[in-house]
């Protein structure tokens, strides 16, 4: 990942990536409360009994000033949240789960890709839970992605492009949920479908 590990262990560069990843999941949460409306969707773990009252952006930025986790996690977990959104499409991503989404995704990537880590305890005092709620929130995850974690480099550079593209052309009044181009609005997940043979990316419906 290289050059691309250095560019986002810029100061200047990692906070904006932090906003533009927590805008894009507000966006998705809230777009999923409204659909919530009009078909059922399952309740699982990851479900609080209310929102939370701590904001997703606020939420992101005190996982990136306590977690002390690698740059790369942070878009890593976004690969892991919609490979999530895609493999669970009876558990959208919406206001009731994406802060235990949040917490659960970076934790598991920090564990696959860093040498050195916290460990659920550190993390479950993060995120506001309780140690074992966050041991049970990791299995559920693991089981609900099919324990697939690799994240190839063009899938990387892919995910941290489209952030990056959002970074510099969303302005601070206006968030677009439309990836690469797709000309189709976003509705159930995050961003894309995955596709690791052909490295392309599609909006999910």
């Amino acid at each position: 990942m290289g050059d691309l590990e250095s560019n986002l262990e810029e100061q200047s560069v990692m906070p904006k990536v932090i906003t533009i990843l927590s805008s894009l999941l507000q966006g998705v949460a809230e777009s999923n409360d409204f659909t919530h409306r009009f078909q059922p969707q399952r309740i699982s773990i990851f479900h609080g009994l209310t929102r939370p009252t701590i904001s997703i952006q606020s939420y992101l930025e005190r996982i990136f000033k306590y977690a002390n986790c690698s740059p790369s996690c942070f878009v890593v977990a976004y690969v892991y949240l919609d490979r999530f959104a895609q493999r669970q499409p009876s558990l959208p991503i919406n206001s009731f789960n994406v802060h235990r989404l949040l917490i659960t995704s970076v934790l598991v990537s920090a564990k696959f890709m860093d040498d050195i880590y916290y460990n659920n305890a550190y993390y479950a005092k993060v995120g506001g839970i309780s140690t074992t709620e966050m041991n049970l929130l990791e299995v559920d995850f693991l089981f609900a992605l099919g324990f697939q974690l690799n994240v190839t480099p063009t899938a990387f550079h892919t995910y941290y492009s489209y952030l990056q593209r959002e970074m510099f052309l969303q302005s601070p009044l206006h968030f677009s949920v439309e990836p690469l181009n797709t000309g189709r609005q976003l509705k159930h997940h995050c961003c894309f479908n995955e596709d690791e043979s052909t490295h392309q990316k599609q909006l999910a419906v």
